[in-house]
């Protein structure tokens, strides 16, 4: 069951939208603050910058000697998050690097930014990218088939659907998107080839599904090509690895996930600390796991949030404590 509470998922000043800004509506902002927070001059990283609303927001609950690094790999989110806290920039409050979470405790290293005291993971698109209709990420408008959230990537999604056999694109389509007609629509999809743009290829999906599917098909078929363009899941999986490294006994981290997908991958790791979803145990049966989640099980957007933000709808957020390893002892091999 999810924990909402009303009262403690509302913002502090009523307001859902505070940190918003054109580049993107982050989400469970004020919960994220409430519970990411341990140590009020502590050092606290926010993995996926975006525009930088969750940076604002830890900014504003931390302390004057805090700081807060942001990652990203989109250049256009860094500098919007760099040019919107130019004045924490400044007061050698916060700090930016490029780069993918997926390579969190390299990037951190590098910038002497270890042990920390929490990370934020806020995953999924930002809805810059969603509206950019250059960068391919929506079938709503017309693009290129591009959907790379660092341009410097070599793989795009036009290489995916005219290169990929029928039957790896028909996995993906399933792994990645749960479309029940990924069969169908792979095989379209080869059929129709070349498609350069995001219409080509939402014309060929509409060909392929009844009209009263089209939408919600579209939405699982973009959701599974952008996650194989940036190998989403896979740089998830690392950098909650590498967060066990990086984050000191006692420090937090926050993941918001959008599909489930995601939400199980990170339940299974803060939980057990594996992605199988097995237990551990120590030589006296006791469960072993670099984390405790606080509260179990995650929490979701208010209902004023969802109507002030529809995409809060589908967000879930999980908290976890990092344990001690010493105190949790060796597990039984």
């Amino acid at each position: 069951m999810a924990a909402n509470d009303s009262e403690d998922n509302a913002s502090p000043d009523g307001d859902p939208l505070r940190y918003a800004t054109d580049f993107h509506a982050p989400v469970l902002s004020h919960d994220v603050q409430a519970r990411l927070v341990t140590a009020s001059g502590g050092r606290y990283v926010d993995a996926t910058l975006g525009g930088g609303g969750h940076a604002r927001s830890l900014l504003d609950a931390l302390g004057p000697d805090a700081v807060v690094l942001g990652i990203d790999q989109d250049p256009d989110a860094l500098a919007t998050a760099r040019d919107r806290l130019a004045e924490a920039r400044e007061a050698g409050c916060f700090r930016a690097v490029r780069g993918n979470f997926g390579d969190l405790e390299r990037l951190l290293r590098a910038e002497d930014f270890v042990p920390v005291d929490g990370i934020l993971l806020d995953l999924g698109v930002s809805s810059h990218q969603i509206d950019a209709p250059e960068r391919g990420f929506s079938f709503q408008a017309d693009g290129p088939l591009d959907m790379r959230m660092d341009p410097r990537r070599g793989l795009t999604a036009r290489q995916v659907v005219n290169a990929w056999p029928e039957r790896d694109l028909r996995e993906a389509l399933r792994d990645y998107g749960d479309e029940r007609r990924a069969g169908r629509i792979a095989h379209a999809i080869v059929e129709a080839r070349p498609l350069d743009t995001t219409g080509d290829l939402a014309d060929t999906v509409r060909g392929a599904v009844p009209p009263p599917d089209e939408v919600k098909t579209l939405a699982r078929v973009f959701q599974a090509l952008r996650i194989v363009v940036n190998a989403e899941l896979d740089m998830l999986e690392r950098a909650l690895e590498q967060s066990t490294a990086v984050v000191r006994p006692g420090g937090r981290i926050a993941t918001i996930s959008y599909h489930s997908l995601e939400d199980r991958r990170v339940k299974r790791y803060l939980r057990y600390g594996n992605f199988e979803g097995t237990p551990r145990r120590d030589l006296y049966g006791n469960r072993v796991a670099p984390w405790t989640e606080t509260p179990r099980g995650p929490i979701e957007a208010s209902e004023e949030e969802v109507a002030a933000n529809p995409r809060a709808r589908s967000a879930r957020l999980r908290v976890a404590e990092r344990q001690d390893d010493e105190e949790m002892g060796p597990p039984v091999p």
